[in-house]
Formats: structure tokens, sequence, C-alpha cells
């Protein structure tokens, strides 16, 4: 498991307004850190027009190399740390370009310069 893959991870059980259900998400943590058996992800949903506006909402158009099948958004607001149990399946890879975006999102939302 590889910082910019993405995966299927099933998020459930959850409390109040965490994002839900088995979702895809992307890894953003270093490959270089941790010992314990986890992963800091950010969760990916459905892209809407609205989310234009929110700079820790990462509009992720769908690629042969990503194995998303529709525009969504990675939600940067959203971002937590996750047993790798919770892991299904890998569905591909985001580029560089993106990863950065949503480096961008995290800072917003972290208020990291």
């Amino acid at each position: 498991m590889k910082r910019g893959e993405v995966w299927l991870i099933n998020l459930d059980p959850t409390v109040g307004m965490e994002i839900r259900k088995t979702r895809p998400a992307v890894i953003v943590n270093s490959d270089a850190l941790g010992k314990l058996p986890l992963n800091v992800i950010v969760p990916i949903t459905d892209w809407k027009e609205n989310y234009a506006v929110a700079p820790w909402m990462v509009q992720v158009k769908p690629t042969t190399t990503n194995g998303l099948s529709k525009v969504s958004s990675a939600d940067c607001f959203q971002v937590r740390s996750v047993s790798r149990t919770r892991f299904v399946k890998k569905l591909g890879i985001l580029k560089s370009e993106i990863m950065k975006e949503i480096g961008r999102g995290l800072s917003a939302v972290l208020e990291l310069r």
C-alpha cells in the first residue's frame, strides 16, 4: 500500500457526519512513515458542482489508471487514519498532479504552509 494508490475501503461503522460505507479513498501518508498497520486516507465521494468553491474538495476525473468510474471528489476535510484491515481492493493510482492538489486541500484544512 503506497501513497497515491486508490483503494476501496470499508469506512463503517461511523458516527455523526463522518463519511460512511465502502468507498474509494486515496492513501496520503508518506511511504517512509509508520510502523503500525495503518494508513492515512482521504475518502473519495461523488462530485457536486457546489464543491468547486471549497478548497478542501479536489475534483478527480476517472482515468484508466485511477480506477474511478465517474467524476469524483477527494474530501480532504474527512482525512483520517484507518486500519489496513478496512482495505478491500486496490482500484488504481492517482497522478502526481492530483496528489499535489490533494496536498493543497489538506494544507487548507490543517492550516499548513
